[in-house]
């Protein structure tokens, strides 16, 4: 598959620039400094949707990460050898305006907007190529495929870090989230310290805002983790 670039209608670029302006006001504040200064890094502005070829070329000459088009998500089968690739598997549609604030499954916006920057910050970069090894590695194990999606869902979707003292948006699913950018950082929610171990086994609810946020230190101890995710996946499956 490709983007189609000159398909894209007048009410796609009225919801990329309508969805860019209101996050953007919110992330100004919340997202971390890494996060934003990716973003200017691949160029997102609010007048143009990206341009898949350009990104790769951002991309590849930052970490070697590219998009690969796909029309909705992968199972893991193929998402997980993709990332071992440095492949992000991405859509290219966009939601309608009637459609802003919730979709059923993730459009581009969530998908480019929310995950495209950190895969040119290095070390989230082989923090993610990394997971993605051990994917393949475990694919045609349950349980600890069932435990690497929830190092993903507390990290890649809906992590966040600490930078000066504050507590600072960058996983995809808040940053590309109105509602969940907002509420992640009030005192409805419970914040834990990053611990891998309890990640690994604490479940969630992909259906409602979450209750739960897991906070980074920094983007090293990401990456320095992935050792301890595997010692756990081995002593779990064992």
């Amino acid at each position: 598959m490709k983007q189609q670039y000159d398909k894209y209608t007048d009410e796609d670029r009225l919801v990329w620039q309508t969805l860019y302006d209101r996050q953007m006001e919110t992330l100004k504040s919340k997202a971390c400094s890494e996060y934003l200064e990716a973003q200017a890094h691949v160029n997102f502005v609010r007048d143009n949707i990206p341009h898949f070829d350009e990104l790769n070329k951002i991309l590849g000459g930052s970490t070697g990460f590219g998009l690969t088009v796909v029309p909705n998500i992968q199972p893991n089968e193929i998402f997980m050898p993709c990332l071992a690739a440095k492949e992000f598997t991405a859509t290219t549609w966009l939601r309608k305006m009637s459609e802003l604030d919730y979709l059923s499954e993730p459009d581009m916006f969530h998908d480019v907007f929310g995950h495209v920057p950190l895969l040119s910050h290095k070390v989230f970069a082989d923090f993610f190529h990394r997971f993605g090894q051990l994917g393949v590695k475990y694919i045609h194990n349950e349980v600890a495929i069932e435990m690497l999606g929830r190092v993903y869902w507390f990290t890649v979707e809906f992590g966040l870090i600490t930078e000066k003292n504050e507590t600072k948006i960058f996983g995809a699913g808040l940053i590309s989230s109105h509602g969940e950018s907002l509420h992640c950082t009030t005192d409805k929610v419970k914040h834990k310290p990053f611990n891998i171990y309890e990640i690994m086994h604490q479940d969630f609810n992909n259906s409602v805002m979450q209750n739960l946020y897991f906070v980074l230190p920094s983007f090293d101890a990401l990456l320095n983790s992935l050792d301890e995710i595997e010692r756990v996946i081995q002593a779990e499956i064992q």
